[in-house]
């Protein structure tokens, strides 16, 4: 009896259901973390580098534990058992995909703790970063389609138009 295709191991030997939370956490920390240096760039002028840093540190390692939580619990919910040692390591890889997201970002953050840029630059480069990995992500999704090139342009379109949406609504969350 074949396993589901959901099950079926991909390169590396995970699953689509594990590449896929780990593409879903990537792309909420990448938000996540957008969102925080997009808010900072507003208001570099009452911030400085470190706390800068900290701030998007701090932002991307909470929603990592609110994802590694969320795991956890719906294992709870679902399995009516605590994870075993494999579902548990699985759960901190995907945690430390979401943590990693922030690594370029965060070490453009620290060119500007060492004064080696100024920050606004490198909260804008921080902000590219992220929207270039959100480009790529959306890319590489729509062309594994094999949908027709004309379908694929309309798909990434509606992306991008759904991610801008979601950074315009982080930023009014804000207040800016």
């Amino acid at each position: 009896m074949q396993p589901p295709e959901d099950e079926h191991p991909r390169s590396g030997g995970e699953s689509a259901d594990v590449v896929t939370a780990a593409i879903k956490e990537r792309i909420y920390a990448t938000f996540t973390g957008l969102a925080i240096v997009l808010v900072q760039n507003s208001n570099v002028e009452h911030t400085s580098a470190a706390r800068a840093s900290i701030t998007l540190l701090v932002g991307i390692v909470a929603i990592a534990v609110a994802g590694f939580v969320a795991e956890l619990l719906a294992h709870l919910a679902v399995h009516a058992t605590f994870p075993d040692r494999r579902e548990f390591g699985r759960m901190l890889r995907l945690t430390s995909t979401a943590i990693a997201s922030a690594a370029i970002p965060l070490l453009v953050l620290l060119l500007a703790v060492v004064d080696w840029i100024e920050l606004g630059t490198a909260l804008t480069i921080a902000s590219i970063v992220y929207v270039a990995i959100l480009g790529l992500i959306g890319y590489i999704a729509v062309r594994r389609t094999r949908a027709p090139w004309w379908k694929q342009v309309i798909a990434l379109g509606i992306l991008v138009a759904l991610g801008g949406l979601a950074i315009l609504i982080q930023q009014l969350a804000h207040g800016h």
